[in-house]
């Protein structure tokens, strides 16, 4: 087990320090920022939708590790869903930071990479680091034009 958990922690810490899809999207038509006051936390998601599908999604920001690993794996996940299966996902992610026992096997597996945060629900604290980019996600999705998401 403290096998796959350093795995895990090499693999936050390698999105935290090379994060994929960060910067402005040049062709975006949503965006929302995400903050969070407790540890400064602060992403902007640029997503780019035609109809129901996310075409193209990147971030800006900065915060820990665990937010930033966070943008960065959810922007790989969700590039190019449809926006019921990027809120299903969501949903998903949500319950896996945030249920007071651990998530089954399946679960765990559908998720795939984000995976890694299954440990952040012993941590309440971060759980607010790991969900902040998902929130600022929803928001852009659900076209709440330069509205800002707090996680307070």
């Amino acid at each position: 087990m403290s096998e796959l958990r350093e795995l895990y922690q090499e693999m936050i810490l390698d999105h935290h320090r090379h994060p994929r899809n960060f910067g402005k999207l040049a062709d975006a038509n949503r965006e929302a920022e995400g903050f969070n006051p407790l540890c400064g936390d602060r992403v902007t998601v640029y997503a780019h939708i035609e109809g129901d599908s996310i075409q193209n999604l990147s971030f800006e920001g900065s915060g820990c590790a665990i937010c930033m690993a966070s943008c960065s794996l959810m922007t790989e996940a969700v590039k190019g869903m449809n926006v019921a299966d990027a809120e299903a996902l969501f949903g998903r992610f949500h319950d896996l930071v945030t249920a007071d026992a651990p998530a089954g096997d399946a679960e765990t597996e559908a998720l795939g990479k984000l995976a890694v945060f299954e440990g952040v629900r012993e941590f309440p604290v971060r759980v607010k680091c790991a969900t902040l980019p998902w929130h600022a996600l929803r928001a852009a999705v659900r076209q709440i034009v330069n509205q800002s998401v707090s996680t307070e």
